[in-house]
């Protein structure tokens, strides 16, 4: 018997269908946060299948992921868009995820690595299908402190993870909500972070909202120090840690939209550091006098 099980995540509404006895539901405790009753429609659903019917494959985007990343292909079929799946650059595809060209429904077919297709699936179609409703997904690691969402930006391996741990051991008061991809979203004008069943290495799985304080982008140095970005840099920052496909033009514009509205609107910062008790002193006395 299949199961359907929705969660509502910044607000918008998805589920996941499969069989009521597969294994994997006890996999998949991060999203038991975000579970939802129902009475609101589906912006979009997700079902496992054992096959898929695949025609007219063209290669769109290819990904170059670093040692340790995850391997994300695209291709566009008939009716819509092919995504195979693989854990590491060097292992072979896993999963295949077909979409339809609004990105409303998707069929996940797996052969191994069951829980890292599910995961990657729901938050893929979250990042596009939601990319045109004044929200974002955000490559980065969130703390909240005094009532305010504050979001460390920066290439992988740069210490996003490690700031906010910073934060939590000498910033009073300051706590985790999401350690790898929080949303944003645009509600009644006002930009608010929020966090969501995907957190990375970090199990943080927090069904909660917090207007956002500001925006940090992390740039290893010998030094501490921090600088406010205009709105322009401050979109480039910003633009460049939103997930989502710039090739789809709706995807492309919505994003654009979206970033330039929360760049406007929340102060961005560039925090030269080392990963020292000193870099949190300086980055949150900047930012929460100036927040």
């Amino acid at each position: 018997m299949i199961l359907k099980r929705s969660y509502r995540v910044a607000g918008h509404v998805f589920s996941l269908s499969l069989e009521s006895g597969d294994w994997i539901w006890d996999a998949l405790g991060n999203y038991e946060p975000f579970l939802f009753g129902g009475g609101e429609k589906d912006l979009f659903s997700l079902e496992l299948v054992q096959e898929l019917d695949v025609q007219d494959k063209r290669e769109l985007y290819v990904s170059n992921p670093g040692p340790g990343e995850q391997r994300i292909d695209i291709h566009t079929v008939d009716g819509g868009y092919l995504f195979e799946l693989a854990p590491l650059p060097d292992l072979p595809v896993c999963g295949w995820l077909k979409v339809t060209e609004d990105f409303s429904r998707g069929s996940l077919k797996t052969v191994s690595s069951r829980v890292f297709c599910v995961n990657n699936a729901l938050m893929l179609m979250y990042a596009f299908r939601t990319a045109g409703l004044d929200t974002i997904e955000i490559h980065a690691s969130c703390t909240v402190c005094d009532g305010r969402g504050f979001l460390f930006l920066g290439k992988s391996g740069t210490g996003k993870s490690t700031h906010s741990g910073l934060w939590l051991k000498n910033v009073p008061g300051a706590w985790l909500l999401n350690d790898d991809n929080p949303v944003i979203r645009i509600t009644d004008g006002i930009p608010r972070v929020y966090g969501t069943p995907w957190s990375g290495k970090t199990p943080c799985y927090v069904n909660d909202d917090y207007p956002v304080g500001a925006i940090v982008r992390i740039n290893r140095a010998p030094h501490d120090e921090i600088h406010r970005m205009g709105v322009v840099e401050g979109f480039a920052s910003l633009y460049s840690s939103a997930s989502g496909l710039r090739a789809l033009k709706p995807v492309a514009d919505g994003l654009f939209n979206t970033v330039s509205a929360v760049a406007q609107k929340v102060p961005c910062y560039v925090l030269d550091c080392l990963p020292d008790d000193e870099a949190a002193l300086v980055c949150s006395k900047e930012v929460l006098g100036n927040a």
